[in-house]
């Protein structure tokens, strides 16, 4: 009963969660949570209690959590809910240029998953506490800032705030699909070989960081801080030199503002983009038959799905 007791206790003083007394005892059970992220990144309470509490759930936590989690996707057969997924489901659409090439909105995850597929690798810059106060105390969630890319001029960046550490990085990680942007790449000198640089100056900026990309001749390697080398490395820059200022030890700013600065790589009309551009058909209006005809034969077969 003292243990209890004392449990309850420290669960008042904690800030991450306020459990009533039912809460306590479900409390074990959160595996996801307490495998998620490591004990000393939040608070040594809560990794202890979940670790020592744990009983059966031991030995299965951290790697069949993940893994199931990223697998559903996999087990079922994606139906598209938008026009762009069942164009790209129909393989109406062949590659991801021709959705940046008339700035279509990807609203599905499957999508990326569809022409990235096993090229893209995701991993988590940090995951971080946040706290909001209420009436009956603080509330704790947890954000998440996971990369992703496929190292061959695909990049993205997603965060995502969540109760839970495992939620959130589930989150991100969608998050990050969605908002996967091509990366234009140069070079510093002539242009022998592949492109291996940024083809030229480009500065992005969020909050108070300021983060620049200079090209960089071939070999010299990615000149940066760890967290803009890791997504320009997701992103298939080889060479560059950077400069930032302002508070980059905040670490979601430091990683909007690169973002933000490889996003410009297509922004700037380059003396060798100045060709005669021959317009073509919006997929939308190219696939208009196609489009409404699948529309009436979907239409019966996703009913029963949403009445479930």
């Amino acid at each position: 009963m003292t243990a209890w007791i004392s449990v309850q206790t420290i669960l008042k003083t904690q800030e991450a969660f306020y459990f009533s007394l039912v809460g306590v005892h479900r409390l074990p059970h959160t595996d996801a949570m307490a495998d998620a992220a490591p004990a000393g990144d939040r608070g040594g309470f809560r990794g202890g209690f979940g670790s020592g509490g744990r009983g059966r759930g031991r030995g299965r936590g951290r790697g069949r959590g993940r893994g199931r989690g990223r697998g559903k996707p996999d087990d079922k057969e994606w139906v598209p809910v938008t026009k762009l997924g069942r164009l790209v489901k129909d393989l109406k659409i062949k590659s991801l240029e021709e959705i940046y090439l008339f700035s279509l909105p990807i609203k599905e995850a499957e999508i990326i998953d569809f022409f990235l597929g096993s090229a893209l690798k995701d991993e988590v810059l940090k995951i971080m506490p946040v706290q909001k106060q209420t009436r009956a105390g603080q509330r704790t969630r947890f954000k998440a800032f996971v990369a992703i890319g496929d190292h061959n001029g695909h990049v993205g960046l997603g965060v995502k705030c969540s109760k839970e550490v495992a939620t959130a990085i589930r989150g991100a990680i969608i998050l990050a699909k969605l908002s996967v942007i091509p990366v234009r790449r140069g070079y510093w000198g002539n242009k022998i070989g592949k492109p291996h640089t940024v083809p030229c100056k480009v500065t992005g900026k969020c909050g108070s960081v300021l983060v620049r990309l200079i090209p960089a001749p071939r070999g010299t390697g990615i000149v940066s801080a760890p967290v803009p080398k890791k997504l320009l490395q997701m992103a298939g820059i080889e060479d560059c030199y950077t400069s930032a200022c302002g508070s980059t030890s905040t670490l979601g700013n430091f990683a909007k503002a690169t973002f933000q600065a490889v996003t410009k790589t297509y922004s700037y009309l380059t003396p060798d983009m100045w060709k005669e551009t021959v317009f073509t058909k919006s997929p939308y209006q190219e696939f208009t038959d196609h489009l409404a005809k699948t529309y009436k034969t979907a239409q019966p077969a996703a009913a029963p799905q949403q009445s479930y």
